[in-house]
């Protein structure tokens, strides 16, 4: 690479970060994407992305055709005891595993122009006031400078903690697992099982696979002290999850694992940061729209950055349109994560997408987004 100054540098690698990679070097500048891990690699994600995105996609060439994603039209509502409910998913979606779609995109990035550093730590970023330019440290103790910073660094990071945010100081009680499967199940809808605690997620990628990923409780895990243990004594109490846990057949030789996953609101500029994807707010997994919020958000920071030479307008018009398109739905999220997670209340939302269709739908259209190209 050999440069240390650069128009642009972004600070992580998922689609957020690659995507607002691409779009900038297509557009001519000159941009540095970090990232902390070497790809492809797995990611604890849900593995569904609204079809809000998929134009925008196609239109500039990055959706994967030749993976095949899943299509996704239906979703399906378990409660804690196994009361079952389904509805159509107002816009639908595709299933693909974020192994395949990252490097996808990566390659497209880089072929766009984009530069990168892989399996490289930001240890810290500082906005140089005087000469109007960042300084980023990297884990080897050399710095590199930008104009701008996008800062793609998922849930929660070093730099977070580095810009002293404030949802850092606080204690999560979730954690997020994942795991690819073989198993004989429905291919075109989306599952939201309940269990105390907590809900898991199914639905098919490429390959006639399938993603399994859950939000559970940090302290479960700790009172019965092994992800194996708490899934028989937690999760298996959902007759569909034991069911699916009984047959599937387990891809990975261990779970992805996450911890401290905070749904709290977040900035969406901070340090004169531009912050994207989970890095300015996290939708709530019950709502399965955090990959194609966090591609709009690429989107959204990379024309803030090359319809505005001054700074100030920038973080206006990317803030403006961050909150126009996300604050809502990520408050509308976090209101109807009550629902889930419980006996009682599981019960309640099943019966609830029985008997008032329309208020399903009404949750369902709040906290998708529409259709962008």
């Amino acid at each position: 690479m050999g440069k240390h100054q650069w128009d642009i540098i972004v600070i992580g690698g998922g689609l957020a970060g690659i995507i607002a990679a691409h779009q900038l070097a297509k557009a001519g500048r000159e941009v540095l994407l970090i990232e902390k891990k070497q790809y492809p690699f797995h990611r604890v994600c849900g593995e569904y992305i609204s079809n809000e995105v998929r134009d925008f996609l196609k239109q500039e060439g990055l959706y994967p055709n030749e993976i095949i994603p899943a299509e996704i039209s239906k979703f399906r509502l378990t409660s804690v005891e196994g009361q079952l409910a389904e509805m159509a998913l107002d816009l639908g979606g595709f299933g693909i595993s974020r192994y395949y779609l990252d490097e996808f995109l990566f390659q497209k990035a880089r072929l766009a122009g984009a530069e990168s550093l892989i399996q490289t730590q930001v240890e810290s970023v500082n906005f140089n006031k005087d000469e109007n330019l960042f300084e980023v440290k990297i884990q080897d103790g050399s710095m590199v400078f930008a104009k701008h910073i996008l800062g793609a660094f998922g849930k929660r990071s070093k730099i977070d903690k580095a810009l002293d945010r404030s949802f850092m100081k606080e204690k999560s009680p979730f954690i997020g697992v994942k795991y690819h499967v073989n198993i004989d199940y429905d291919s075109d809808l989306v599952a939201l099982h309940n269990f105390e605690g907590g809900y898991c997620g199914i639905n098919r990628i490429e390959d006639n696979k399938f993603n399994l990923c859950y939000l559970g409780s940090r302290q479960q895990l700790r009172e019965f002290g092994s992800i194996p243990e708490m899934e028989k004594q937690v999760l298996h109490k959902n007759p569909h999850l034991k069911r699916i846990f009984e047959n599937a057949s387990f891809l990975f030789e261990k779970p992805e694992v996450i911890n401290e996953i905070n749904f709290s609101p977040k900035k969406p500029v901070e340090d004169h940061i531009l912050m994207l994807g989970d890095a300015a707010g996290l939708i709530t997994p019950l709502c399965g729209n955090g990959m194609a919020i966090a591609i709009h958000t690429g989107k959204l920071a990379a024309e803030a950055i090359v319809q505005n030479q001054d700074r100030m307008a920038i973080e206006r018009q990317y803030a403006k349109a961050w909150t126009g398109h996300f604050k809502k739905r990520l408050w509308v999220g976090r209101k109807v994560q009550w629902l889930f997670g419980s006996q009682a209340v599981s019960s309640f939302s099943v019966s609830l997408m029985h008997h008032s269709k329309f208020m399903a739908s009404a949750i369902m259209k709040n906290t998708h987004g529409k259709q962008i190209a």
